[in-house]
């Protein structure tokens, strides 16, 4: 599909490329850092990284007002603030096609211009059926919460703030995704028989782990993913928030993946 326009300094069509994946550059969505700067800035003077996941945590409650629900009086306004970006984390883990998780790809979609190719079914274009089916569950789920889509934003910022902290050399990282096939994703070439080119969903998981990788497959892909193609990372918030903390939430478009086997 055409990629629509986005909201980062990067166009669309460049971050789906695999010459990006190669060459990868920072990605930041228009006016989070700034909007933030003082969360931004506190961070730059806490040395550990308890100490800035907890601010973050608590920097999101009073931001977005997360913390308020239980004084609200209108039963939609409480759990609009209820439904925190947790939830929609949540939700995306326990079904990627959830409509939790149709608003996560709404999100890839609305600030980085790269369409879902799949969600429940195969999309094939924005005039098809499936296309419309999802379009109807993101609106749905993004109407349940408190500025979900800002949420998301400050969610990526950060994780990319603390990638670049604690690694700022680094361009890219190993993750595996364990697949039955590749009805979600579109395969574009197979230079031989331990190699493809795939189209990946414009959000998807990975993990660091191999081995646990094969939970969820008959077969492994590994890809080499550029750091901010990285929208979240699960070891980013204390244990205990959300399960399945190994899990990476990665950023779709053209890869090049080597199939791993036992």
């Amino acid at each position: 599909m055409p990629p629509l326009t986005n909201m980062c300094d990067v166009p669309a069509w460049e971050i789906a490329s695999r010459a990006f994946n190669e060459h990868p550059r920072p990605l930041h969505i228009q006016g989070t850092r700034s909007t933030h700067r003082h969360f931004f800035n506190m961070l730059d003077r806490l040395e550990t990284w308890d100490e800035r996941a907890r601010s973050y945590q608590d920097y999101m409650d009073v931001a977005f007002h997360l913390h308020q629900w239980r004084r609200e009086k209108d039963p939609t306004g409480q759990l609009s603030l209820k439904n925190s970006y947790l939830r929609f984390l949540r939700g995306w883990l326990f079904d990627a096609n959830s409509v939790e998780g149709a608003v996560m790809k709404g999100w890839v979609e609305s600030r980085l211009g790269i369409a879902p190719t799949f969600h429940k079914k195969r999309i094939q274009d924005r005039a098809c059926e499936a296309y419309f089916d999802y379009m109807g569950e993101r609106l749905n789920g993004a109407a349940r919460t408190n500025a979900i889509l800002s949420q998301l934003d400050l969610l990526y910022e950060f994780g990319q703030y603390e990638l670049a902290r604690r690694h700022p050399e680094r361009l890219h990282m190993t993750l595996y995704r364990g697949v039955y096939d590749f009805a979600e994703h579109e395969v574009l070439a197979w230079p031989d028989e331990t190699h493809a080119v795939v189209r990946l969903n414009n959000l998807n998981s990975f993990t660091r782990d191999f081995e646990r990788a094969w939970e969820f497959g008959t077969l492994v892909i590994e890809a080499q993913v550029p750091i901010p193609k990285v929208f979240f990372d699960g070891a980013f918030l204390h244990a205990g928030i959300l399960q399945g903390e190994e899990e990476v939430l990665v950023i779709g478009g053209e890869y090049e993946v080597t199939l791993r086997l036992y």
